[in-house]
C-alpha cells in the first residue's frame, strides 16, 4: 500500500522491465560477439586453405610444364624445412666443409642464377632458380650441393669461391636486437627480441673439430591489439559495395594504427610478416607471408617460429 502511495510500485516494475531488457541486449551482444569470432576464424581458415591450394597449384603447374617439355629436367634430391636445433646442426655442418683453395662456391641468388652458378651446377642449375631466393653452397666435387632460403637475406647478391662456405648466421638465425611484427587485417602484434649465441663448446671428440652451437632468443617486450573489421556481409542492411568500402576504411585505419605502433619500436632490424596483401604497407628489413591465427600473442609466437624456419633444397 505504502509503495503504491509513494509511487514505488511503478518504479520497481520499470526497473524490472529495464533489467529484463538489459539481459536481453547482453545476450544479443554475446551472440553477436560469438558470431563475429566464428566468422573471423572461418575467414582465417579459408585464407590459409587458399594459400595452401595456390602453392599446390603452382607446384603442379611447374611439374606439368617440366613434364610436357622435351626434357622433364632435374628434380631436387630432397626438400625439407629446418627449425631450431636441426637448423643449427645443418649450418654448423656447412661451416665445417673445407675443400682447399677456391674449393667451395657460395652464392646468394635472389632470382636467376649467375653464370658461375650455372657453370658449377651444369644441368642441375635450373633447380637454383626454382629454389630462389636462396644461398647456394657447392663444393667442387658436388658432394655438398644445397640451397637454403635465408629469412634475413644479404642486402645484395654475391657469388664467390673460397676454402669453405661463406655463411653469416644472422641470415638464418635470430641474432642481435630485432623486432618482429605480425599483421592481419584485424590483428597486430609486435615483439622486441634479443638473439645471441651461447654455450659454444668443443664437442666431446675434439679431434673432429666439431662445435656445438646453441642459440637463445629472448622476447623483451610485447604489444598487440585487434581491430573491429567487418568480416561478413549480411543479406540485408546495405549493398555489397558499401560493405566493401566500410571494410576497406576499417582496414586502412587498422594499418595506420599498426604503422604507428611499429614506428615506436626501437630495434636494429624490423621484420614484418603475416597477411601478404598488407606487407607492402610497411618499411621493413624483410617480410614474409605466414599463416598466424589466434589472439595477438599466440599469433606472434607462431609467426616468429615460421619466419625463422629455413627451407633447404638438396640440388
Amino acid at each position: 500500500m505504502l509503495d503504491d502511495i509513494l509511487g514505488r510500485t511503478e518504479l520497481k516494475e520499470r526497473i524490472e522491465d529495464l533489467e529484463a531488457e538489459k539481459e536481453s541486449l547482453a545476450s544479443q551482444l554475446a551472440a553477436e560477439e560469438e558470431r563475429r569470432s566464428e566468422a573471423s576464424r572461418r575467414r582465417q581458415e579459408a585464407e590459409r586453405r587458399v594459400n595452401e591450394l595456390e602453392d599446390k597449384v603452382t607446384e603442379l603447374e611447374d611439374r606439368l610444364d617440366r613434364t610436357e617439355g622435351e626434357d622433364a629436367g632435374p628434380e631436387f634430391r630432397e626438400r625439407v624445412e629446418l627449425r631450431g636445433r636441426r637448423r643449427g646442426r645443418v649450418l654448423s655442418l656447412l661451416e665445417s666443409v673445407r675443400a682447399g683453395e677456391e674449393g667451395v662456391l657460395t652464392a646468394y641468388v635472389p632470382d636467376e642464377p649467375p653464370d658461375a652458378v650455372r657453370e658449377a651446377l651444369g644441368e642441375r642449375a635450373p633447380l637454383v632458380a626454382r629454389a630462389a631466393p636462396c644461398l647456394v653452397v657447392r663444393d667442387q666435387e658436388g658432394v655438398v650441393s644445397v640451397a637454403l632460403r635465408p629469412p634475413n637475406p644479404p642486402e645484395e647478391a654475391f657469388c664467390e669461391y673460397g676454402e669453405g662456405a661463406q655463411i653469416d648466421r644472422e641470415w638464418f638465425e635470430p641474432s642481435g636486437r630485432y623486432a618482429l611484427a605480425v599483421v592481419r587485417a584485424d590483428l597486430f602484434a609486435v615483439g622486441l627480441y634479443e638473439g645471441h649465441a651461447t654455450d659454444q663448446t668443443e664437442a666431446a671428440n675434439s679431434a673432429s673439430g666439431e662445435r656445438r652451437d646453441r642459440r637463445a632468443v629472448e622476447r623483451e617486450s610485447f604489444e598487440g591489439f585487434e581491430s573491429d573489421v567487418k568480416s561478413d556481409h549480411s543479406k540485408g542492411g546495405f549493398s555489397q559495395s558499401r560493405f566493401e568500402r566500410i571494410r576497406d576504411d576499417q582496414i586502412r585505419d587498422h594499418v595506420e594504427k599498426c604503422q604507428a605502433a611499429l614506428a615506436d619500436v626501437d630495434a636494429d632490424r624490423v621484420f614484418v610478416v603475416g597477411q601478404e596483401t598488407l606487407l607492402g604497407e610497411f618499411d621493413a628489413d624483410a617480410t614474409a607471408a605466414v599463416d598466424a591465427t589466434g589472439d595477438p600473442e599466440d599469433a606472434l609466437a607462431d609467426a616468429h617460429e615460421d619466419f625463422w624456419a629455413v627451407p633447404l633444397s638438396l640440388l
